[in-house]
């Protein structure tokens, strides 16, 4: 069965006029505080439809009003004070901009919250504006994978563009493997000590930590605390309410090396991909994870993400693509990713590949094809919300649940 999970993009209401008058319109406090009331009625239909998640993103300094979405975790608890079935997390934390023992402690905070109703999601981080700032006592920077770089982006860089992309890549994706070990270890382990890596545990990790509070020997963790009154292991609490710990997600588009990452570990990949790329990626991570003792089969423990514009016709589907969807993919996709408008704006938007628009049969077809070539266990639709109104986009839901989801469902016979 597909499981189905909303992911909100929360997107301030405007036209692109009031964008220019109200700039800038991400700080308008009246517009954002109804995104969030709004959201609970959105949230509340998700449940009532049986889908199986609604998550958040992180992105931050979003003055354009596109993607408010600061702390995805405090969504989740929020949101998890009026449901009770419906799954809750993000995809996800930005995971090389933060300290990872918060991290550790929010997720499980809110997995209490919801007992037992959280995942967890993690990304590298993309884009330069925030990422660099927030992550900068970190030493992360923004990163495109560039292994996923065509001949014609290649050609459109320098030698040295292309080495510091490299370099900056590397540096990134080791703070991003070893952050989410160490939240997962944090998860599961009753102390933990770190010697190499970004993380010492205690720091400094040769000198201990000088504690006067004794009676943490009897009452800690094992090896917590040594006959010197020293801290050489540290207990990271609360442990999560879900065992051993809460699904992890993570988010991956061109990085074959994120997949790899994935496999063996059993974390669940989410390809913002053309299908071409996420079948490659599919594969692969099957591989992987069977070299690691795991067994899955082709979609199995991985995510699609399709961005949909669903309606009784083609023509409707269009037109709310130019109004939901056209003002974020110009201004920031063509911004920060290779996505391009060409020709016919609704055409471009509908065939760039992560998009599923038209009629209710176009979208079936549509998805029942890549579903052909990845079977995949998770749909994740990222929503314009609250530019697409809440009753707009529950209304295209319900169509999916009622028209689309049951001919994947059998083409995910696991």
């Amino acid at each position: 069965m597909v499981k189905v999970i909303l992911q909100l993009y929360p997107q301030l209401r405007a036209t692109r006029e009031e964008r220019i008058a109200k700039a800038p319109i991400g700080r308008d406090s009246d517009l954002y505080q109804q995104a969030i009331r709004e959201m609970t009625g959105l949230v509340q239909g998700c449940e009532e439809l049986g889908l199986w998640g609604v998550s958040g993103i992180e992105h931050h300094f979003h003055s354009e009003g596109y993607e408010v979405g600061p702390n995805p975790g405090m969504l989740n608890a929020y949101w998890a004070g009026f449901t009770s079935k419906i799954r809750l997390g993000q995809l996800g934390y930005t995971i090389t901009t933060h300290n990872p023992f918060r991290v550790a402690e929010d997720i499980a905070m809110v997995d209490h919250i919801t007992q037992g109703r959280t995942f967890a999601g993690f990304s590298r981080g993309y884009q330069q504006r925030w990422t660099d700032v927030i992550g900068q006592n970190y030493g992360s920077r923004a990163t495109k994978s560039p292994t996923g770089l065509t001949a014609e982006q290649r050609a459109e860089l320098s030698e040295a563009e292309l080495k510091a992309q490299y370099e900056n890549d590397a540096i990134n994706r080791n703070m991003f493997e070893e952050n989410i070990g160490l939240v997962v270890d944090c998860w599961t382990q009753e102390s933990i000590e770190r010697k190499d890596g970004r993380w010492q545990v205690p720091f400094p990790y040769a000198d201990g930590i000088d504690w006067s509070m004794s009676a943490t020997r009897e009452l800690g963790a094992p090896g917590e605390m040594d006959d010197d009154n020293k801290v050489r292991r540290v207990s990271v609490v609360p442990s999560p309410y879900t065992k051993p710990h809460p699904q992890v997600f993570v988010a991956s588009n061109a990085s074959l090396e994120t997949v790899e990452f994935c496999g063996p570990r059993g974390y669940i990949p989410s390809y913002f991909s053309k299908i071409e790329t996420a079948e490659k990626f599919g594969q692969a991570y099957v591989d992987r994870a069977a070299e690691a003792g795991l067994s899955y089969k082709l979609g199995q423990n991985q995510a699609l993400v399709r961005w949909m514009q669903i309606a009784e016709t083609e023509a409707e589907a269009r037109e709310n693509i130019l109004k939901y969807d056209l003002d974020i993919f110009s201004d920031l996709y063509t911004g920060t990713t290779p996505m391009k408008i060409e020709g016919d704006p609704a055409d471009a938007i509908a065939n760039c590949g992560l998009w599923m628009a038209g009629s209710i049969e176009q979208v079936r077809d549509k998805f029942i094809s890549e579903w052909k070539r990845l079977p995949s266990e998770y749909v994740v639709m990222p929503s314009h919300f609250a530019q697409q109104p809440a009753e707009e986009v529950l209304r295209q839901l319900e169509m999916f649940m009622t028209h689309v989801k049951p001919a994947l469902d059998d083409l995910t016979r696991y």
